[in-house]
């Protein structure tokens, strides 16, 4: 949620409204909740019928929605005028003039999807000093994760940063894809506080062949038929194995290695609590322990950490993230 979209937000709530909002943008998520917002939140359902008006910029002319906006309401305060689609509106910019001189009865709302409203129009200048212009900008990829563990706190449902890079990574910077997918996963298991690999794998789909969680498993195990499979699969996919996310992956089993080298002995419970696991996996964690002994565990970890900074850039002139990968599980599988 940006902070625009809340000052906003929190505006209404107050009952503080604007004669006039402009909200454009290439990111529809955000438009479609504040528009929701003004249709159902802002008029009482009993007034609704008479001060609700929706228009859509396609089959209108400018001078109806004038018209509209013009009207005083029926039987209450206020009326809201809503114009849908903005952009399709013929000479869209001859609306200046009204917004300049708005009506103090009606609350219009441009909503101006997909794109920006040209800013040197005389309408976004008017509608800047009048009213309230609030642009939904497309996020970028690497911000999504964030955007969807910042997400998670706001429906209390915990997300943590390898899950939010899954998630990104499968369903890419469509924040109402995103949404509805985690929505799909509360609604069957509604009792649940966090989103957990294995309600991913259940509820949004992600292949289980090519599981990004499973892949250092796979390696530290020693499948190499299907580890070369899954290597295959994520060259060609990179946007479904990003490297930030393996490399965070594979430190985390190498970490649970490291652990297990040092509680060699020790009682299944007190390893379990060691490396933060249930009970039930300690056996098969102290199995692979057997093949990677502590020195080789070491040498794995610096691997990763040179690797971590070659994929940002640091010290890395010519490889991109393929090569990057090959050459990363090349060198830990010696």
């Amino acid at each position: 949620m940006t902070p625009e979209f809340k000052k906003i937000i929190q505006s209404l709530k107050l009952r503080q409204f604007a004669p006039v909002y402009l909200l454009d943008g290439e990111e529809p998520y955000y438009l479609d909740k504040l528009t929701s917002y003004f249709e159902t939140e802002i008029l009482p359902p009993a007034e609704r019928d008479f001060n609700l008006i929706i228009i859509y910029g396609k089959d209108a002319d400018w001078k109806d929605v004038l018209s509209s906006c013009r009207r005083f309401p029926m039987f209450a305060e206020r009326q809201v005028v809503i114009l849908k689609d903005a952009a399709q509106l013929r000479d869209l910019n001859e609306l200046a003039a009204y917004i300049n001189k708005p009506s103090p009865t009606t609350i219009f709302v441009i909503e101006h999807r997909f794109k920006k409203a040209d800013g040197k129009t005389k309408l976004v200048k008017t509608a800047k000093e009048k009213g309230v212009h609030f642009t939904s900008d497309k996020i970028k990829d690497d911000a999504v994760p964030a955007w969807i563990q910042e997400y998670g706190k706001e429906i209390e449902f915990k997300i943590a940063e390898a899950e939010a890079q899954l998630l990104a990574s499968y369903l890419g910077n469509d924040l109402q894809k995103i949404v509805n997918e985690i929505t799909k996963v509360r609604i069957n298991v509604p009792n649940e506080k966090e989103l957990t690999s294995p309600l991913i794998n259940k509820y949004i789909g992600i292949s289980k062949e090519y599981n990004v969680f499973e892949f250092p498993e796979t390696l530290v195990n020693g499948n190499l038929e299907k580890l070369y499979k899954m290597l295959a699969y994520f060259v060609a996919s990179p946007k479904a194995a990003p490297m930030p996310l393996l490399i965070g992956l594979f430190y985390n089993q190498f970490n649970k290695l490291y652990i297990a080298n040092f509680m060699k002995g020790k009682q299944d419970k007190d390893i379990a609590a060691a490396i933060g696991v249930s009970p039930f996996f300690v056996k098969n964690i102290m199995i692979t322990a057997q093949k990677w002994p502590l020195a080789r565990v070491e040498r794995a970890i610096i691997i990763l950490a040179k690797y971590s900074a070659m994929a940002v850039g640091i010290k890395n002139y010519e490889s991109d993230d393929k090569e990057l990968l090959k050459e990363m599980i090349g060198l830990l599988l010696v």
